[in-house]
């Protein structure tokens, strides 16, 4: 089998849903498994809803409807004498989603989280099954929570391989067009849980290691994997192959066309991962595989703004030793703040940190009572691979540096906005 995912932005709209009509019929649609997102920005929309509920604001109930709206929209403009089918099956999960939201007595907000923004892809996905069928392929709808088994780590969840693999092993069927949700899974109670934000490139490994697929693609609005990107970069250039290790290299280091997990489980059957254009589907893209590093050998590009960097020095003006280290990483991880650099002298250690939970403040409580902490807010991290002097000096040009790291494939730059 062959497992294609396809992001919001490919379905966005009715345009979309016909698009990947289209793309199938020309690459191909029988023994495929696609992976689809929700549609456009519908799981910001799906947050608001959630902080509309906890917030207890009137204004949930519109919050709800906007989202109703959008999809409601979309089926207008695709089915013709279908609607009343198709509506029915959407209008269903809708009352679900209302169901939950009255009658939920969970105040997790991970939990609730999960339970609410996981519409967007059991929606999107109906939506476009029931198109597929309209357009006379056979198409199978699956819902994913049934195979992907994983704990109860609300919103980042952990995945149960042996309980995966058995379901997807067995109750998989080949030869048609299989369809199913992207970032989502069950736990052991049957409560659907999220695998991190971007998780759906994560689901389309999962089910390609799980059926032995020939291969994996991602179809995004780019030609392929750039070395850089455009909207940061001039003259950005498109690889046309990565190793799996460099690759992981570049994911690791925050590269979002690959989500960081997804190139393990694809890593160890050697199964391998193409990016290519939904726009423009024959052009062959980008392979991420077995062989070369980089081809063509260029220097890569990784931005990551709206970073913070904690600086931290005993107060007594010991050493920081290990132990030390230790207790900080262990916050660190208690309080979900994604390391993505480190320096560390004898009386002090600096980190570049992601705070995406907005959880700094309260860890930083906790870090006051034993070292002395400065920290610079909203700073950008610029990561070159396979750096020279003159990548150094597109990323330093014009900026304020304040701390710049280099080792012998990788240099890392933190420059801030004053």
């Amino acid at each position: 089998m062959r497992v294609f995912k396809f992001g919001g932005a490919s379905i966005k709209d009715a345009a979309g849903i016909r698009n990947v009509h289209d793309l199938l019929e020309k690459v191909g649609y029988e023994d495929v498994l696609l992976v689809v997102s929700a549609m456009g920005k519908t799981t910001n929309a799906l947050e608001v809803v959630i902080k509309d509920y906890f917030d207890k604001s009137p204004a949930l109930k519109s919050s709800v409807q906007e989202v109703k709206k959008y999809h409601n929209e979309i089926i207008m403009d695709l089915f013709e004498d279908e609607k009343q089918e198709v509506f029915g099956a959407v209008n269903k999960l809708f009352a679900d989603l209302e169901y939950f939201l009255e009658n939920n007595k969970s105040p997790n907000y991970n939990f609730v989280y999960d339970q609410v923004v996981s519409y967007g892809e059991l929606i999107s996905t109906t939506i476009l099954a029931y198109y597929m069928n309209f357009k006379a392929i056979d198409t199978q709808w699956i819902d994913v929570r049934h195979f992907i088994k994983t704990n109860a780590n609300y919103r980042d969840a952990e995945v149960d391989w042996e309980a995966t693999q058995y379901n997807i092993s067995k109750n998989i069927k080949r030869k048609k067009l299989n369809i199913t949700q992207g970032f989502l899974g069950s736990d052991d109670n049957n409560f659907t849980t999220t695998l991190g934000r971007e998780g759906s490139d994560y689901t389309a490994a999962i089910f390609a290691y799980c059926l032995n697929a020939a291969s994996v693609t991602i179809w995004k609005d780019v030609p392929g994997v750039m070395n850089a990107d455009p909207r940061y970069f001039e003259n950005a250039s498109l690889l046309n192959q990565i190793s799996y290790r460099e690759a992981i290299e570049l994911a690791f280091y925050g590269a979002t066309v690959i989500h960081p997990k997804t190139l393990q489980p694809l890593q160890k059957k050697e199964i391998p991962l193409y990016v290519k254009s939904f726009i423009n589907p024959l052009l062959k893209g980008t392979s991420v595989s077995k062989g070369t590093a980089l081809e063509p050998y260029l220097p890569c590009f990784i931005v990551k703004r709206k970073q913070l960097l904690i600086s931290l020095s005993s107060i007594d003006f010991s050493f920081i030793m290990e132990e030390n280290i230790s207790e900080i990483f262990s916050l660190f991880h208690q309080y979900k703040l994604k390391v993505n650099l480190i320096q560390n002298s004898a009386i002090s250690f600096s980190v570049c940190v992601e705070d995406k939970f907005d959880n700094f403040t309260e860890m930083n409580t906790i870090l006051s009572k034993k070292f002395k902490v400065d920290f610079t807010d909203n700073v950008t991290l610029y990561t070159i691979r396979h750096f020279n002097d003159a990548a150094a000096e597109t990323v330093e040009s014009g900026k304020k540096v304040i701390l710049k790291q280099v080792s012998k494939e990788t240099m890392q730059i933190i420059t801030s906005e004053d």
